[in-house]
């Protein structure tokens, strides 16, 4: 049985945070505290434009967000600072795990997709920076279908574009929602708790594997 894994990238692949020094040129001590406050809205700001079908892609959620959370810090950007930030966001580093466990499923001839809520020319760009590209066999937006996970039409845009069947593929994420989704259609989902401090939802829906790094997969899903 061929398993096909979704990899998510902001949270999962790509630490969201791995510009903290750089907003900390901007606001000082607030760096930390923006950063997540920055990581929140946008995710927020994502599930409001889904559930009111409103679409913007999610480079707008991000710069929205980042307005919003210098504003609640009481820290403003100037444009240059701001476009700064934005740009650099679009760099973000991987996690120390990720390229190791990335090409180690590879070696194993696993199909593996990047599977996000960002633009695929952010996306793509993202993963090249971090030169972890070259071990998946493509990368899946929402951007094509104009909606965010965790709907359930997103997830089956996955499986249509990569011609994977639901009982077969592995969502591979770090944020509770998008298992949740996952699982609620049929899918198989490893929630990597990077943090002991990170909690999943109190759901009906749990994950089918919990694992506290990327490596963990290369011992297998099944």
């Amino acid at each position: 049985m061929t398993v096909t894994f979704a990899f998510d990238v902001y949270g999962t692949l790509i630490n969201p945070h791995g510009i903290t020094e750089l907003i900390r040129k901007h606001v000082g001590d607030k760096a930390p505290q923006l950063s997540q406050l920055w990581r929140e809205k946008q995710l927020e700001y994502s599930f409001r434009r889904g559930l009111m079908r409103l679409y913007r892609d999610f480079s707008v959620a991000t710069e929205n967000a980042l307005d919003y959370a210098s504003a609640v810090f009481e820290t403003p950007l100037s444009e240059d600072a701001k476009a700064e930030l934005l740009t650099a966001y679009r760099k973000l580093p991987a996690f120390d795990d990720t390229a190791p466990a990335l090409n180690a499923l590879h070696a194993q001839d696993s199909k593996m997709f990047a599977f996000s809520n960002g633009r695929l020319s952010d996306v793509n760009s993202l993963l090249e920076n971090a030169d972890v590209a070259k071990y998946l066999d493509g990368v899946i937006s929402v951007d094509e279908i104009e909606t965010f996970k965790p709907n359930p039409d997103v997830y089956a845009h996955f499986n249509k574009k990569t011609g994977s069947n639901p009982d077969t593929t592995w969502l591979v994420s770090s944020n509770p929602f998008d298992v949740i989704g996952a699982r609620a259609v049929g899918w198989k989902a490893a929630w990597v708790q990077r943090t002991t401090t990170s909690k999943f939802d109190p759901w009906e829906i749990q994950p089918t594997k919990v694992i506290s790094t990327l490596a963990e997969l290369s011992g297998g899903v099944e």
